[in-house]
């Protein structure tokens, strides 16, 4: 079956198509996706503005149609932070189910590290223990521990590199005195959460899933995305460290130079550079493993093990649009339906 994940996230919007049934590897065909900064859109008064809003919709109408075009069977439409957290989250919600038909799942920051781990457990297997899951996004950052398929104990709390990015390092490059005052921020942070997981033991295994962590571990020397999945990259803390120390001088102009940083993200690579490094320092980590699987990829596979033990999917009401499309298609191109 060919299954469409739409992630409404806090940097972008991105709809990847999979091929895939129970009991086998997702395998995916096709990506549209759009950089976009619900978190830059925010007022002052923590709603999404109109101009953010039209933005969306115009995404998700998009997305409704590259997947209607490619046949998606099934279509899992979520969202995370910057809409969860947003003053008129929930009206957003209701006026893109509106304009679209589209059924946005709004997920909790437990859930989206949940689901991640799940995802990272899949990858790595059960031969890796105890994995600790570390996930940092734009709004918010995850973390998850455990044995099984599903953690022990999942976390989530506000410190997404493009929020702290906003709302602590306004300068480009940045003060001192802001990086010194943001370091502090995120320790406090941190601090109280990370001692709730020192009491489920040492992991075997640390991962880091997202972009932001995939940039981390390049800027650091490790292969690029077109070596392939397989390829083992790591994140050392002492390069991490030495890394965060020169990117703090660096204004946004000359970080799009670094390997692994794009344009879009360049601002925020030190945020995130920022969480990583307390991450790592907090939970006595001196080296963690990039894993190529994340949150939409648990989402996935969570659908799939729903098909194995409820058999096929009678489609949910904001998939039959994409059905009617691909029958009007066939009506008008006969012979593109044979083939």
């Amino acid at each position: 079956m060919r299954l469409g994940v739409l992630d409404i996230g806090s940097n972008t919007v991105h709809l990847l198509l999979v091929d895939a049934h129970p009991g086998a590897q997702p395998v995916a065909f096709a990506s549209h996706k759009r950089p976009l900064s619900l978190v830059q859109n925010l007022e002052d008064d923590n709603t999404i503005s109109e101009k953010g809003q039209q933005e969306l919709i115009d995404f998700v109408h998009e997305a409704w149609e590259f997947a209607g075009r490619h046949e998606a069977e099934d279509l899992l439409a979520f969202c995370t932070s910057a809409i969860r957290e947003a003053a008129n989250g929930d009206a957003v919600i209701e006026r893109i189910h509106l304009e679209t038909g589209v059924t946005l799942q709004e997920l909790t920051g437990r859930e989206e590290a949940a689901m991640t781990f799940f995802a990272v457990r899949r990858w790595y297997g059960w031969g890796r223990e105890k994995i600790l899951s570390l996930d940092i996004g734009g709004g918010s950052f995850e973390m998850a521990m455990g044995n099984d398929s599903l953690p022990d104990l999942a976390e989530s709390v506000p410190l997404g590199a493009q929020r702290l990015t906003r709302d602590w390092l306004a300068e480009d490059p940045p003060t001192a005195k802001s990086v010194k005052e943001l370091r502090r921020y995120i320790h406090s942070t941190l601090k109280p959460v990370v001692h709730a997981f020192k009491e489920l033991g040492r992991p075997t295994l640390v991962t880091g899933t997202s972009k932001t962590f995939r940039s981390l571990a390049r800027i650091a020397g490790a292969a690029p995305s077109g070596a392939g999945p397989y390829v083992r990259r790591v994140l050392q803390r002492t390069d991490l460290g030495l890394w965060t120390q020169r990117i703090s001088a660096m204004a946004s102009g000359d970080r799009v130079h670094l390997p692994g940083v794009s344009e879009a993200r360049a601002l925020q690579v030190l945020a995130g550079a920022l969480v990583a490094e307390a991450a790592m320092e907090l939970f006595e980590v001196d080296e963690l493993e990039i894993c190529p699987w994340a949150l939409r990829e648990g989402l996935i596979l969570r659908r799939l093990d729903q098909l194995v033990f409820d058999g096929p999917l009678a489609p949910p009401d904001h998939i039959r649009p994409i059905e009617s499309e691909r029958r009007r298609i066939e009506m008008q191109h006969p012979a593109w339906s044979a083939r």
